[in-house]
């Protein structure tokens, strides 16, 4: 019977990532929409927390290395000035981060950030996993986030999670970890 149960959620895994929307920005379009920040090299985890039931309901992660993305897997963010390639966001500007938050925080959501400032090498590696990672299929943004995090130097102890609450609490216990909230009623 266990083998039966196995075989079917490795199934449902299966067919539910051949549903990965790729959506794949012209060069030109990711050039225009390049920004690369001042601010440290860091890795921000982005978790969005229902303000009734107190659970997870998205992981994303802001990649501040040679130019600032975020890594929206399975999101739905859209914004002029902006360029997707499968699930890496360019263009985020510091106009641009803050309607990325204000996106996902809204009456019944806020906003969970948690920071670790890194090397320069370790924020390339990131952004490159990320350009390579491919897009992920609808509900699994928390699995391709916490996939992603064990293969970057010095996050290797985030266990892999499907669920975004658990992702932040396991990111929580890495060193020099700054946490942030965003909440807004409209």
């Amino acid at each position: 019977m266990k083998r039966l149960g196995l075989v079917l959620t490795v199934g449902l895994l299966v067919g539910l990532s051949a549903c990965a929307k790729s959506v794949w920005a012209p060069d030109d379009a990711v050039a225009r929409a390049a920004y690369a920040s001042d601010k440290a090299p860091s890795i921000t985890l982005v978790t969005v927390i229902n303000n009734g039931s107190g659970s997870g309901g998205h992981s994303g992660l802001i990649i501040n290395a040679s130019q600032r993305v975020a890594y929206d897997p399975a999101g739905n963010f859209q914004a002029e000035g902006m360029a997707e390639r499968n699930d890496v966001v360019y263009g985020m500007t510091p106009p641009m981060l803050k309607a990325y938050y204000s996106f996902h925080a809204r009456k019944e959501w806020h906003v969970i950030t948690q920071t670790v400032n890194v090397s320069p090498e370790v924020a390339e590696t990131a952004l490159h996993m990320a350009q390579e990672n491919g897009a992920a299929a609808g509900g699994f943004c928390s699995n391709a986030v916490s996939g992603l995090l064990r293969k970057i130097p010095g996050f290797e102890s985030v266990p892999h999670s499907l669920y975004p609450k658990q992702t932040m609490k396991n990111f929580a216990k890495l060193p020099g970890v700054v946490t942030d909230k965003l909440y807004e009623d409209d």
